[in-house]
């Protein structure tokens, strides 16, 4: 075997690599930090040992993440304000056709996976997601395969709980409500904006200290369109400001630039046909992700 087997086979994979390790840390930074790492730990390994790649490969990289998610668990204990994934910039059609896909790398799914253990997230991705049996689970986590079926029943428990299934909205109507909302948002219309607004929708705006943005989530309606209005009513008034729609994380979202500079992203959560949660992305740090578009696969 030549390091050109190493290569080829790991660039086949990339794609289904960087996603497992993208949903277990919520950070494209981070998952190409534990991917470079993975290739080099692979290339030393004797392929003639290797019964199956796609499952050593994902092994390899789970172990990886879940170091780096321990890792960065601990000093979390810093970070200013509310912390949310970074987001992650696609291709319009990449993960349209896998409905189950779509939703693992929703910013919402994120949030949640982020309130779970670092082995239950390992777990639940793998399992859940990615269809690893409990054997292959066991090997990457380090645990019996007792221990990963009790840790995969109480993180679907966990993800059920918070994340209940709704009708996916069909791509018609999310292009509809995400231009409402960016008309009603940059014109500064608090009515408009309300009328899109579920009675409960909470915006979060994470900026780590390094940006304007609200320090604590902004919670019901009312509050959010006035909030909404305010903050996006400065479009017109600033002649270097401006709105473009995205795709990030396979959800609707604005990009909002000062100039040639990415100053925010805002995610838009549509359930029901309004508009439940908003995502703000202020960090400077998690918005130079956004540079390069991202293939995603299971």
């Amino acid at each position: 075997m030549t390091t050109g087997d190493h290569a080829e086979r790991f660039t086949a994979l990339r794609p289904l690599l960087f996603t497992i390790a993208y949903e277990i840390l919520g950070s494209a930074t981070e998952s190409d930090d534990v991917l470079q790492d993975s290739y080099l730990r692979w290339a030393e390994v004797d392929l003639s040992t290797v019964r199956e790649t796609k499952s050593y490969l994902a092994q390899l990289v789970t172990r990886q993440a879940l170091n780096a998610l321990r890792a960065r668990t601990r000093r979390r204990e810093d970070y200013i304000g509310p912390w949310l994934p970074e987001p992650l910039l696609l291709d319009e059609t990449d993960a349209a056709a896998d409905l189950v896909l779509a939703e693992s790398v929703s910013m919402a799914m994120l949030v949640v996976l982020e309130t779970l253990s670092p082995d239950e997230r390992a777990v639940f991705v793998l399992r859940e997601v990615f269809g690893f049996d409990y054997r292959e689970i066991s090997t990457a986590v380090g645990k019996s395969v007792l221990s990963v079926r009790q840790i995969a029943h109480r993180a679907r428990s966990h993800v059920r709980a918070r994340r209940k299934r709704f009708e996916r909205v069909d791509a018609a109507e999310i292009e509809r409500i995400t231009e409402q909302f960016m008309t009603a948002a940059t014109t500064g219309d608090p009515e408009a904006l309300l009328a899109l607004l579920a009675p409960d929708v909470t915006f979060t705006a994470d900026s780590g200290g390094k940006a304007l943005a609200a320090r604590r989530p902004v919670v019901g309606a009312e509050q959010v369109a006035r909030y909404l209005a305010d903050l996006f009513g400065k479009v017109e008034s600033t002649p270097d400001l401006r709105i473009d729609a995205i795709n990030c994380n396979n959800t609707p979202a604005l990009a909002a630039y000062t100039g040639d500079e990415l100053a925010g992203v805002y995610l838009i959560e549509i359930v029901d046909g309004a508009i439940t949660d908003l995502y703000a992305i202020r960090n400077p740090d998690k918005l130079a992700t956004l540079r390069v578009r991202r293939q995603i696969s299971r």
